[in-house]
């Protein structure tokens, strides 16, 4: 037997310590959970991706009465910028939830599975890391690349 440590280095950022690039891909994730379709569990998520080439597009979650059928902001985000931008590198995404209650306390929402084996796959395509920043109400998290959020992953590298 043997034992395998991982560690995962993240930096914790109050949103005044945001640079004004990443403040702006935050109030984008922030603004988009406003579009979210979520009458059922009345958890709104909102994603903005930056791409390389300086353009933000933005995705929300879709639930439908069929749950499974539904979709997560990340990957409606990340799908979205890569038909339309099929050669444009996704350099930071940024994730943000709301309830009723406003945007989620003060530890960010983390990506399901799904999402970030569709990060890992975007990073995968484009041949570079993306940044992720994960949004609380008073402070984002930002990890340096998908995988330090999927160690993991199904992948054939």
């Amino acid at each position: 037997m043997k034992t395998i440590t991982l560690e995962t280095q993240v930096k914790v950022y109050a949103y005044h310590e945001l640079s004004a690039e990443d403040l702006a891909l935050t109030d984008a994730a922030l603004e988009a959970t406003r579009r979210s379709y979520a009458p059922y569990s009345r958890f709104h998520v909102g994603a903005a991706a930056l791409l390389e080439n300086g353009i933000v597009v933005t995705g929300t979650n879709q639930e439908n009465v069929a749950s499974p059928s539904g979709l997560c902001a990340e990957r409606t985000t990340l799908f979205y910028a890569n038909s339309q931008y099929p050669d444009v590198p996704v350099v930071a995404l940024a994730i943000a939830a709301c309830s009723e209650d406003g945007v989620t306390p003060s530890y960010p929402i983390s990506p399901c599975g799904a999402c970030r084996q569709v990060m890992l796959e975007t990073e995968k395509r484009y041949r570079k890391p993306m940044r992720i920043l994960l949004c609380g109400a008073e402070e984002v998290i930002v990890v340096e690349s998908a995988r330090d959020l999927l160690p993991f992953a199904f992948d054939n590298y």
